[in-house]
């Protein structure tokens, strides 16, 4: 039973980790501000930051699997 939220939450998390990453390299991409009020290079360089952490924090929790 325990293995079932693992994959779960390893899964939610992994899944908003990628598409932060994508949404980010997206408007990147294309120039467009990633946080409105926000210096650019501070908003890209923070939302990759925690792309990569809730992704990484995801494949964590699926070796527990």
């Amino acid at each position: 039973m325990e293995s079932v939220s693992a994959v779960f939450a390893g899964t939610a998390l992994s899944l908003f980790g990628a598409a932060l990453l994508i949404w980010t390299g997206a408007r990147a991409l294309h120039r467009a501000p990633v946080a409105h009020g926000v210096s650019p290079v501070a908003s890209t360089a923070l939302t990759t930051l925690f792309g990569v952490v809730f992704l990484g924090l995801g494949m964590w929790v699926l070796t527990f699997v």
